[in-house]
Parts: structure tokens; C-alpha cells; sequence
């Protein structure tokens, strides 16, 4: 509940602060305060969608979906990303029709809305900070982002104001716009890994293979198929040749096993002879020195 809450509150407090920033933002002339309202309305609404979809990854699993609700909260991340891709495509190119036509900018009023931008974003990202839903890590990336282009325009806001170097308004617009399509995209490319199905980062299937060979009675183990929900729980399913008289036991060391691999969850199937199916076998998945043949 502390997750959606403090969604919650950063919604509000990002929805009225990129109000308060258009304004701004017109008040001063300036494109860099402009390019970060836009930032922000898309970090309110992406946020808005964040605590819709969090809400529905809490749900139990049910008959339509049966691993849960939690990919939901996965999707949330999505649409806020793309939002982001967008939003910082867009800033680039309002920066270098500005750079081409510079125009006069008010910089006092810049350094006053960069001052209470800072410390506002900086209370908005206190709030956001613990979360382990990839859903509050992204919100939360958005609160830090914040705070940094605020940081980044207070600074060139003062410079500006000594040296009326009118060129280093875009320019700081387009470095904070580039340093968000970057995060944004490495945070695409992680959602889109769990939707493919990736095999989890931190899962070294050789390794766990190797691993559970390890244990007794395990003759063989093929069809190993490890993904992940939402980025944090790992489920695995695999096949277990093996003639042990407790399969039970041989069942439960296997799973302890994978929990101390970070898989929370696996289906077993087990059969007394070797798979004929060859395909399914790692192995085939040729990793030459990794060929440790067990005994």
C-alpha cells in the first residue's frame, strides 16, 4: 500500500508542479523550463498510469490471468517510457529551432523557478525512493531526472545571467533531453526483455544446469526454460530424468536449489529415461568448455 501511496502523492505533486512550470516557462521565455514542463506533465501522466496499472498488478491471480496481475506494473513502465521517447524527441527539436533564432530570456526569474523547481523535485524524489516494482524504479528515475534538469538549468541560469550567453538555454535543454531518452530507452529495452521471455539477467542457465547435475539421483536434465514476470520473481520449468525411489526428495532438493538461484516458482516433470527428443537438450545449445560430464 506505501508504493501507491507515495505514487500518489508524487502524481499530485508533479501534475500541479508542471502547471506551475508552463507558466513559468512563458513568464521567463525560456525553453529549457519549457522543455522540462513537458518532461513533466508526460512524468505526471506516466506517473497517473503507474498507480492505475500498480494497483492492478496487487490483484490475486484468477482464472483469466493466471500468474497475477503483475505484468501490469511492467506495462505502466512501458507507457511511460514510450511517453518519455517522445516527449525528449520533441525537446530536441524545439532546442535547435531556438538555437538557429535565439531569443531573449529572463533570467532572474529562470534562477527563482530552478531554485524552487531543485528543492520541490528533490522532496518528490525522497518520497518516490524505496520501491522494487520496476514501476517505482521508473517513476522514481523520473523524480531523479528532475532534479538533475533543474540543477542543469539553475546552473546555466546563473551563468546566463553574468555572461547573457542567450545559445546555452537550448543547448542545456538538449542535454537533459538526451540524458532522459537515454535512461528511457534502457529501461524499453528492459521491459521488452520480459515480454520476450529473456532468460533473467542474473540466471547463468550453464551454470545452474551444471549445478543441479550435482545432486543426487538427477541423471539428466533437459527442457530448461527459466523467465520472469516483472523483473524480480523468476519461474523456471524443466525436465528431470532421474530413477530414484523418492522422486519427492530429489523434487525438494531441486527446488532449494533454484531458490538459492533466485526462482521462486518452478514446475518439474519427472521421467526415468533419457529425453528422445533431442532438441530440447542444452547441450545442444553447443557451449564447448562448459562440458563437464558428470558421472
Amino acid at each position: 500500500m506505501k508504493t501507491e501511496k507515495n505514487i500518489l502523492i508524487a502524481f499530485l505533486l508533479n501534475l500541479s508542479f508542471s502547471v506551475f512550470e508552463i507558466i513559468g516557462g512563458i513568464f521567463t521565455n525560456s525553453v529549457a523550463i519549457i522543455s522540462d514542463s513537458i518532461h513533466d506533465l508526460g512524468d505526471a501522466l506516466s506517473i497517473g498510469l503507474s498507480f492505475f496499472f500498480e494497483r492492478k498488478s496487487k490483484k490475486r491471480a484468477d482464472l483469466k490471468y493466471t500468474y497475477g496481475y503483475i505484468r501490469y506494473s511492467v506495462l505502466g513502465g512501458l507507457i511511460t517510457t514510450a511517453i518519455l521517447l517522445v516527449g525528449s524527441i520533441l525537446v530536441i527539436y524545439n532546442a535547435i529551432y531556438r538555437i538557429i533564432n535565439p531569443v531573449d530570456v529572463n533570467y532572474e526569474g529562470m534562477i527563482i523557478f530552478a531554485v524552487v523547481g531543485v528543492i520541490l523535485n528533490f522532496l518528490a524524489a525522497y518520497f518516490t525512493k524505496d520501491g522494487n516494482s520496476i514501476n517505482q524504479k521508473s517513476v522514481n528515475l523520473h523524480m531523479l531526472e528532475d532534479v538533475l534538469g533543474w540543477i542543469v538549468v539553475l546552473v546555466g541560469a546563473i551563468i546566463m545571467n553574468f555572461t547573457n550567453i542567450r545559445i546555452l538555454d537550448p543547448i542545456m535543454s538538449i542535454i537533459v533531453a538526451i540524458f532522459i531518452f537515454v535512461n528511457a530507452f534502457k529501461n524499453l529495452k528492459k521491459v521488452l526483455d520480459l515480454f520476450l521471455e529473456k532468460t533473467p539477467n542474473d540466471i547463468d542457465l550453464i551454470e545452474l544446469k551444471e549445478h543441479l547435475l550435482e545432486i543426487d539421483n538427477v541423471d539428466d536434465i533437459h527442457h530448461i526454460h527459466v523467465w520472469s514476470i516483472d523483473g524480480f520473481n523468476n519461474y523456471a520449468t524443466m525436465h528431470i530424468v532421474s530413477n530414484a525411489k523418492d522422486i519427492k526428495k530429489v523434487k525438494e532438493d531441486i527446488r532449494s536449489e533454484l531458490k538459492s538461484h533466485n526462482i521462486c516458482h518452478a514446475i518439474l516433470e519427472t521421467e526415468t529415461e533419457v529425453c528422445i527428443d533431442k532438441d530440447c537438450n542444452l547441450d545442444n545449445i553447443k557451449i564447448e568448455h562448459h562440458h563437464h560430464h558428470h558421472h
